[in-house]
């Protein structure tokens, strides 16, 4: 029984052997595409190009400089080419075979981006249109009309009426004066009037009937909402107490929270859209009026005041609205779908679609992002194919053969009209024909940094240079691979 068991332990380690190693077979042909034997036939024909290094597709991340075994597996490395159908840079597809694997594209396009920002918002008072009513004057209440906090009142509605018994002396001192007629004392009184805090009308309406008018009635300045009432009947009121506080329902304010990641797209003046859940199929176009100073340190959203007009009133305080800040680029910017990039965590990338079925990936500098488009800053030209479906499985293919998205930095100084491609290195071993180096990536090559040799344009090249100098090292590219045309000797040595 035991002698079975072990029989049966044995054979599941054997499958699961030959699996592995089977697993590995058709990976390794899928990714070079060529017979095991192909490394050792392409170094025998002249007529085949070079390659820049050999990986291991189970471990691309890992480069060599010379053909041989896999020290991971028991398999031949496979050559990464500098050029030709399949380069060192670049994703090769069969033509035949885009459709199949649901491949689409889209052309970089240059315009105007009109960009918005879809937030949500509470209504508030406009804190500009408030009317505060004091006492100007000592005096008792002898009348309060129905009115309570919350009311929404009318422009001059009457709150409550005030007994100034100040008032009935100096009345009745002018009136005396007026029948004397002396038009000097009668100024004198007039004016005395104005300084009790008595209201022009009341004045003119006293000198017109001839009667004392002891009774002051507070009436609210603007129609709005009562916000406060701080008088009773009975009650004393002294000069400067504040009554009364109405605010304006003409124009109201929307609190909206803007993610900081889309602070630069807000400006002073831009247009809103609000839709309100209380009245379902109505826009409130207004305007951006404030973006406060002060950010919200819990919700990491910028504070921003839109101002709505409010002619009919309906729009109350505290209610919530769905809002879009609209805002269009003064200049034409470059843009592809929002589906086209691939966000990494540290950079952003797009896989850029050339001819023959051969595919790039390309890193690039990000804009704004809007109703699924988004601005390419830096990266990519007009008119240029970015793949917008499958971008994705491509990416993955391009790890796995080791495959360096070249940088959204802008090139050496001369290396785009001279098709030079530079890196720093440190020289191993050098003579009249070729050069060893260890050297950082070539990033307009895509190329990772690595310890391999390159042959020299010219033996004069090799002058004044030894084992272990650094160097700034620059390479063309040609179709038996990468040759050094240029080899400085950095300014600090070891």
């Amino acid at each position: 029984m035991n002698l079975e068991k072990w029989n049966g332990a044995l054979l599941v380690g054997l499958s699961l052997a030959l699996g592995v190693a089977g697993g590995y077979w058709i990976a390794y042909q899928r990714m070079s595409g060529v017979p095991v034997t192909a490394p050792e036939q392409n170094l025998n024909s002249p007529d085949e190009r070079k390659a820049l290094y050999w990986y291991d597709p189970m471990y691309p991340q890992q480069k060599f400089d010379k053909p041989g075994k896999s020290p991971f597996m028991d398999m031949q490395l496979v050559p990464q080419y500098a050029s030709g159908g399949s380069d060192g840079t670049t994703v090769s597809i069969d033509p035949g075979l885009t459709q199949n694997l649901g491949l689409r594209f889209a052309t970089v396009t240059r315009g105007i981006f009109d960009s918005s920002v879809d937030v949500t918002g509470v209504l508030a008072f406009n804190e500009r249109d408030v009317a505060v009513i004091q006492a100007r004057t000592a005096g008792f209440v002898e009348r309060v009309y129905a009115h309570a906090p919350g009311d929404v009142l009318k422009a001059d509605e009457a709150l409550a009426d005030m007994l100034v018994p100040e008032w009935a002396a100096a009345q009745t001192e002018f009136l005396a004066l007026k029948r004397n007629g002396d038009v000097d004392l009668l100024a004198a009184a007039r004016q005395r009037l104005r300084l009790t805090g008595m209201p022009a009308t009341l004045i003119a309406q006293v000198e017109r009937d001839g009667k004392v008018q002891p009774y002051l009635t507070l009436t609210s300045p603007i129609a709005g909402v009562l916000q406060e009432l701080n008088v009773r009947a009975g009650m004393t009121v002294a000069t400067g107490d504040t009554l009364a506080r109405v605010n304006g329902l003409s124009r109201v304010w929307l609190a909206v929270a803007v993610p900081e990641s889309d602070a630069g797209a807000i400006a002073v003046g831009q247009t809103v859209e609000a839709q309100l859940p209380a009245f379902p199929g109505t826009k409130v176009n207004g305007k951006v009026s404030a973006i406060l100073p002060e950010t919200n340190p819990d919700s990491r959203t910028l504070r921003v005041r839109v101002e709505l007009p409010n002619p009919d009133g309906r729009l109350r305080p505290g209610l919530t609205a769905q809002v879009r800040l609209n805002r269009s680029t003064e200049h034409s910017v470059l843009w592809v779908p929002s589906e086209a990039v691939i966000r990494t965590g540290r950079r952003a990338l797009v896989m850029l679609a050339e001819d023959a079925g051969r595919y790039r990936p390309v890193e690039v500098q990000l804009g704004q992002e809007s109703d699924g488009k988004i601005a390419i800053v830096k990266g990519l030209d007009e008119g240029q194919k970015v793949v917008t479906s499958g971008q994705f499985l491509l990416d993955s293919e391009a790890s796995l053969k080791g495959i360096v998205a070249g940088s959204v930095e802008e090139p050496p100084p001369g290396a785009a009209a001279t098709g030079l491609h530079e890196a720093d290195g440190q020289i191993v071993e050098i003579n009249d024909k070729e050069v060893t180096l260890a050297h950082g990536p070539f990033k307009t090559l895509g190329m990772p940094g690595m310890t391999m040799t390159f042959p020299l344009a010219n033996p004069a090249l090799m002058q004044g240079l030894k084992a272990g100098d650094k160097v700034r090292v620059a390479v063309s590219q040609t179709d038996d691979g990468l040759r050094v045309e240029r080899l400085d000797k950095s300014g600090s040595q070891p």
